[in-house]
């Protein structure tokens, strides 16, 4: 059914990729060769509004000029040193996002999950050395339902069979509770091993789930109180997606340790980051973390265009104001096959009510038809996160675009 309309440009570029790649995605047949803004274009021209934003990477908008031109700027200059030798845009970068996000030190890496696995060992570390932790004995407690990745470490922490089903055996001394629990965070906060509570602000890969108010200012609070370190993963909440800087802003609240990524180069190339105080950061020495292209040039000069054409654009703003419109005006469709409507700022997802269980692809599939582009997560959910540079008249030609996609739904 989904390739019958194919044309033979288009199979011919799926072909290549199902029979010479690996079969661990399960992508819309669409071939993209263009982005500008928040528009996508396949190989046959037709134009699509992108509602998945690279999984919040392409905040910015698709080949943002001014990131773009740091890109071919520097890339003419010097690509990559490795950190076996200083170079001119190091120190720079580590002095502008330090002081962007107001913390002591930054340990730059490439990809949001080595983000995730360089905090768990930051935390670690710190247990080890400043409080007191048994060697081997510190626990990390994750929150059921989180997503950072599919690496090992990252999968030993998920509830997702297909994250971990058949890839054991996995990390010792990561335990799980319940998101937006903090009863039972404080349970597993008063065992004193316990190093850290790493948590998404907002569970993206989970459909959008968000906390009650004052889970993040009672997370800090009780982190606080039992000597535990709060690991805020904001790799997909985080440049402004939800309304704010950082969707712990929302709270007011501070974490121990900051990971970012995905929209930190704009989706220009993977670029990651870990902020911490030098009391968790000073534990890492010479040789014992670290990254071949961890830091290189060329992403520094990328991250910090990044982060300027967040701010003097003002792109938390605008997520905030079109994320209260596209929710407003979703809610005005009263569909019948929408069960839920939920989000912060662009950061959104529909919930699916339809007899078939693969209504959300099928719906999906209609959406890429009438040239709008969104992914069905855990079955029944399917986020809208368009680029943060979307403006009110294409808010609401996208939801007609919905409205009808949905109408054609059976």
């Amino acid at each position: 059914m989904e390739t019958a309309k194919l044309s033979p440009v288009t199979a011919a570029y799926l072909q290549l990729e199902d029979q010479y790649g690996a079969h661990n995605y399960h992508p819309l047949p669409v071939v993209l060769e263009k982005g500008e803004g928040v528009f996508l274009w396949d190989v046959e021209g037709k134009r699509y509004y992108d509602f998945l934003s690279g999984y919040s990477a392409v905040n910015q908008g698709h080949c943002h000029p001014r990131i773009i031109e740091s890109l071919i700027e520097q890339a003419k200059k010097l690509t990559l040193t490795s950190r076996a030798f200083h170079n001119n845009i190091l120190g720079k970068y580590e002095q502008f996002i330090t002081a962007y996000f107001g913390y002591d030190k930054v340990l730059p890496m490439n990809t949001g999950v080595e983000g995730g696995e360089t905090a768990i060992k930051l935390a670690r570390r710190w247990a080890y050395t400043k409080k007191g932790v048994e060697e081997n004995k510190a626990k990390i407690i994750f929150a059921e339902g989180n997503f950072w990745g599919r690496t090992l470490a990252a999968i030993s922490s998920s509830t997702d069979p297909s994250s971990y089903h058949q890839f054991g055996p996995f990390m010792p001394g990561f335990e799980l509770i319940p998101y937006n629990d903090t009863i039972a965070l404080e349970r597993a906060l008063q065992d004193p091993n316990v190093a850290a509570f790493m948590v998404e602000p907002i569970q993206g890969e989970a459909g959008v789930v968000i906390p009650n108010e004052g889970y993040l200012t009672k997370v800090r609070a009780l982190c606080t109180q039992y000597n535990v370190l709060f690991i805020a993963d904001e790799i997909q909440t985080g440049l402004a997606r939800t309304g704010k800087m950082l969707a712990c802003d929302h709270e007011g609240v501070r974490p121990d340790i900051l990971i970012l990524g995905k929209a930190l180069s704009g989706g220009v190339l993977p670029v990651s980051a870990v902020l911490a105080d030098d009391f968790i950061m000073m534990n890492i020495k010479p040789g014992e973390h670290g990254s071949t292209y961890g830091g290189n040039p060329l992403s520094c000069a990328v991250a910090m265009s990044a982060l300027t054409v967040i701010k003097e654009e003002k792109l938390d703003e605008n997520a905030e104001a079109m994320g209260q419109l596209l929710r407003n005006e979703l809610s005005k469709l009263n569909s019948p096959y929408i069960k839920t409507i939920r989000g912060k700022g662009l950061l959104n997802a529909i919930v699916i009510d339809h007899p078939n269980s693969e209504a959300a692809w099928d719906f999906c599939l209609i959406l890429k038809e009438k040239g709008l582009l969104a992914k069905p997560t855990h079955g029944d959910k399917i986020r809208f996160a368009p680029p943060l540079v979307i403006n009110k008249a294409q808010i609401l030609e996208c939801v007609e675009i919905i409205a009808a996609a949905l109408k054609d739904l059976s």
